[in-house]
């Protein structure tokens, strides 16, 4: 057992959060005590862990008198990151997070995957980001593609999505052929609405600099310096897949996004995101990012629903593949 007595300076409060329940956070995360007094905190606990603690409180302190600004939301995120991850240091996961700009947001990674997918981003030409919803996925990726496009690194956005229920309605719907898909791809509109101002995201659609289709319209295109999501690809078929995969031209980069557990596509036909994760996993230059609740970035609530879905699922399977049941020779 290994106690150590931090003193508190003037500014360092917001630290502790609501209630307290950032210190709470990292008591839980990892495994230590702690006794607030007067001027001082106390941590006990293992030695590893509460050395950690006095270096992220240590972190906290000098980034506040060099000036820096925290919302207990951000105190909350960079915390969650570096309880989960030894190697990542509170001071530079701050800095890091100052640096990535996109568009008029500044992002910063909210868990340890989520810095995994930026760095992949960062890394790789082509990205897989898997899991379920809340996590992330699509708007990091548009995030990434904004600050690409701002910086000139590409010269257009590109943004696509398997229209799974307009097969069979989208004759149906009243409007022109952009207003029937346009529901579909709301969702990407919404996060380009999020990091720029609503008339330039217009104006880059009417240039052409943004282009958000459904996934049938990227068939025998080449596209060059360009940066590419695929969203929902979990609802692309194996054919669509290596179709848009194969886009790919020189100086672009690829995203594409998909939860496994919410597949519409009709009875007997396989999601191409299952054979895009086994066929690809051994490629170089391409890398594969996995979300699980513990990446959920909405309400604490839909955490708690993933999870229990989660479970509900295992015990399915697990009573599904037992002998014995009814029906069974």
């Amino acid at each position: 057992m290994t106690i150590a007595r931090v003193p508190i300076s003037h500014g360092i409060e917001p630290l502790f959060g609501t209630r307290d329940e950032n210190i709470r956070l990292l008591e839980s995360s990892l495994g230590v005590s702690t006794n607030l007094g007067d001027s001082s905190i106390e941590i006990s606990g293992e030695e590893e862990p509460v050395r950690r603690v006095q270096s992220i409180l240590a972190d906290y302190e000098s980034l506040v008198q060099e000036g820096h600004r925290f919302t207990n939301g951000d105190v909350k995120s960079f915390l969650r990151v570096v309880a989960e991850d030894a190697a990542v240091s509170f001071r530079n996961l701050v800095i890091s997070s100052r640096q990535r700009m996109c568009g008029r947001k500044s992002l910063a990674p909210r868990s340890v995957n989520q810095m995994r997918y930026f760095e992949a981003m960062d890394r790789c030409d082509m990205v897989f980001g898997v899991g379920p919803a809340g996590t992330g996925k699509t708007y990091l990726a548009v995030a990434q593609a904004v600050s690409a496009l701002l910086s000139k690194h590409v010269r257009r956005i590109v943004l696509a999505r398997p229209a799974v229920e307009a097969g069979e309605r989208l004759g149906f719907l009243p409007g022109t052929l952009q207003q029937k898909i346009d529901p579909y791809l709301r969702p990407l509109y919404d996060a380009l609405y999020d990091m720029l101002e609503s008339e330039r995201v217009e104006k880059l659609v009417e240039r052409g600099v943004i282009e958000i289709a459904p996934l049938a319209f990227m068939r025998g295109r080449s596209l060059n310096e360009s940066f590419i999501i695929l969203d929902e690809a979990q609802n692309a078929t194996s054919e669509q897949m290596k179709m848009f995969i194969t886009r790919l031209g020189f100086g672009s980069r690829a995203v594409i996004t998909g939860d496994v557990t919410q597949v519409d596509l009709p009875s007997g036909k396989r999601s191409g995101l299952f054979d895009a994760v086994e066929i690809l996993s051994d490629v170089e230059g391409i890398s594969f990012v996995y979300f699980d609740e513990r990446d959920v970035v909405r309400h604490d609530l839909v955490q708690r629903i993933v999870r229990a879905y989660d479970r509900y699922n295992q015990k399915s399977l697990a009573t599904a593949e037992q002998p014995g049941q009814a029906g069974d020779v």
